[in-house]
């Protein structure tokens, strides 16, 4: 998994962060009009950023800022192409870089792999009495002499996305059907484009997602690090170089921007801005994605903006829907899936040796925990005996293979069960009282999504204890010999509904107050182990709820390693498998979310009940272990063919 999103970063790297490597410029005519002031000053964007709190905190700290901020700082240094250290100038003019200066490196002050806070007070520090600023540029394509581009660059010095690098050009673009900025003040604009990574998103001049201040001004939503342009607040997800891989969150609260616009001339820009002709990298010198980006002039819509907007554009940009997942989502795995393999890749570039060896302790660790147990005979046969770890997972595996359509059939419940938490999440924000804590520009507060994650949770957790329950007195029938159905476990589950609801409400509240505080959180780990198999006390052994916890204590005492070690290890993986099968769909398909998430839901369907075998098979050699006599006699000698 993670070398498929190494690779899909890689790709990703090929291109800076608002579009590819620029064309010859030949065929291009730049133009000067008396009106591209008024154009540019017409259509200036309005900027919602992700609100921070606090410095140093959540939310979107670089502001979009004018290039002077930069130019002849002390701070800022110039690298030549040669090697990491070749140091040129300190505080480099813009009269410096107009030189060109190709694949030349700005360095500012700080790691970009391990930013901290630096980039954001030095940003704070230089910016200092410099309002927010756009760059506007209004040209036209020779090779569509009927339209013209009016576009608005945004630079920030710092992108702290996965792909972590010094500087940042991002940018929207209007196209007019006219020939001249003369001939667009009088008609409204045609389309609009907005860079995001390597792509842009097109809408429609008047589409319902194109918000518009005082009639003209469009709105745009910078995401949080990546300041990849969106239409909405929403949280978007991206697996590809034109839509970045990751998530790009433009989520409420804001800040409200009305950035000053410097208009660029089109004609002999750099004698306005010789920052302009810069040929090198707004950035300090890393490896693949790391890199500092090109600027606005090496860009192919600088040249060819129309083109541009022709075969780069897309209609759509995929958003995570709140509330609408059938258990733990794929989608909801994502996003800290590609930031973790994000992390462990900077680590490796910053340090290969130290993250190779560490890996090789761990891939060392696992042949070493795998040679220290039995795995065979893994006969599921009989269900109270003694095993060790590795024939417990054999056994309940191979219980599971000559039973499919009983297992499967107990873990179908996840699918109406979840589609009924889905259905209420539905109604809490878009039919219910929630909706009033939904802004009238659709972002959601805190207290919509605690609802809503609280609800899908509490049911996701119904299902499961539902079928650990249906496994666990399928597994004691099979054991005795009786007929079983899908029906008929399920009868049994209803008939101990009540200890049921009280053993998993209690196991529920106490493990999560437990993890509300840090000092805690070892006690829930402590206490779910200790009390866990409360659930198989009540449907094996027909136990009440107190009693049901007490004897999951009893049989844990003096096992509680073992008994963490097995547990840990299957509901961790069986936790896992759904989102990762979703997350692998993600990457290498073009599926709706809808559809992954579903397929996410129906790997539950199948691994849950696995997961449940195993629990059941572990409390019964448990329960041998602790010499009890409920246990019943160890039957070891009994040969496997004497049961179904």
């Amino acid at each position: 998994m993670v070398a498929a999103l190494v690779v899909l970063l890689t790709v990703a790297a090929t291109a800076a962060p608002a579009a590819a490597e620029a064309p010859p410029t030949d065929g291009v005519r730049l133009q000067a009009e008396p009106a591209e002031q008024e154009l540019v000053e017409r259509y200036a964007p309005v900027v919602r950023l992700r609100e921070q709190l606090e410095p140093c905190g959540d939310g979107e700290p670089y502001l979009p800022l004018s290039v002077d901020v930069v130019m002849d700082d002390d701070g800022v240094a110039l690298r030549g192409p040669w090697t990491t250290d070749d140091l040129v100038d300190i505080g480099p003019s813009a009269g410096a870089l107009g030189e060109g200066l190709f694949e030349y490196h700005l360095d500012f002050p700080g790691d970009a792999l391990d930013p901290g806070c630096g980039y954001e007070q030095w940003e704070r520090q230089i910016g200092r009495g410099s309002a927010p600023t756009v760059y506007g540029r209004v040209v036209e394509d020779a090779a569509r002499p009927e339209q013209l581009a009016l576009q608005y660059w945004f630079f920030y010095v710092f992108n702290d996305f996965n792909n972590l690098h010094e500087g940042d050009w991002e940018m929207i673009q209007l196209v007019f059907d006219a020939r001249d900025a003369e001939a667009a003040l009088d008609v409204d604009p045609t389309s609009v484009g907005y860079s995001q990574h390597s792509g842009a998103e097109r809408a429609a001049w008047g589409d319902d997602k194109l918000q518009i201040v005082d009639d003209t001004h469009p709105v745009v939503y910078p995401a949080e690090g990546s300041h990849a342009n969106f239409f909405s607040s929403a949280l978007y997800l991206g697996a590809s170089s034109a839509t970045g891989v990751g998530c790009d969150d433009t989520t409420a609260p804001h800040t409200q921007l009305r950035p000053d616009a410097a208009v660029v001339p089109t004609d002999d820009y750099e004698a306005e801005y010789p920052w302009l002709g810069f040929e090198g990298r707004w950035g300090e010198r890393q490896e693949a994605f790391y890199n500092g980006p090109t600027g606005p002039n090496m860009k192919i819509q600088w040249t060819a903006p129309i083109r541009w907007s022709e075969t780069s554009w897309r209609d759509a940009s995929a958003t995570v829907p709140l509330g609408s997942s059938l258990g733990p989502s794929a989608t909801d795995a994502f996003c800290g899936v590609v930031e973790g393999a994000s992390d462990a890749l900077r680590q490796l570039i910053r340090n290969p040796a130290a993250v190779l060896l560490g890996l090789a302790a761990i891939v060392v660790l696992l042949l070493v925990i795998a040679s220290r147990t039995t795995w065979t005979p893994g006969d599921p046969y009989p269900v109270a005996a003694r095993r060790s770890w590795g024939r417990i997972l054999g056994a309940a595996r191979r219980m599971y293979t000559r039973h499919p359509l009983l297992f499967a059939g107990i873990g179908l419940v996840y699918l109406p069960v979840m589609l009924v938490a889905a259905g209420l999440q539905w109604v809490l924000v878009e039919a219910g009282e929630l909706t009033s804590l939904v802004d009238t520009d659709g972002d959601q507060n805190a207290a919509t999504v605690f609802v809503v994650v609280l609800v899908g949770g509490a049911i996701s957790l119904l299902a499961y204890f539902c079928v650990l329950a249906a496994v666990s007195w399928a597994l004691r029938d099979l054991d005795a010999g009786g007929p079983v159905s899908v029906l008929g476990a399920y009868r049994e589950v209803r008939r101990r509904i009540r200890p049921l609801a009280l053993v998993a409400a209690r196991l529920v509240v106490v493990v999560w107050v437990l993890l509300l505080f840090v000092f805690t959180a070892p006690l829930a780990l402590i206490y779910a182990v200790r009390n866990g198999f409360a659930v198989q006390a009540v449907m094996i052994e027909d136990r009440r709820t107190g009693d049901a916890f007490r004897r999951s204590r009893e049989v844990v005492r003096g096992q509680w390693w073992r008994a963490t070690a097995v547990a840990a290890l299957v509901v961790g993986l069986g936790a896992i498998t759904g989102p990762l099968v979703g997350i692998i769909l993600l990457l290498v398909s073009d599926g709706s979310f809808d559809v992954i998430n579903l397929i996410t839901a129906l790997v539950y369907v199948v691994t849950i009940p696995y997961v449940a075998l195993v629990l059941g098979y572990l409390y019964y050699d448990l329960r041998l272990s602790a010499g009890s006599p409920e246990a019943g006699e160890d039957r070891s000698d009994v040969p496997a063919g004497a049961w179904p």
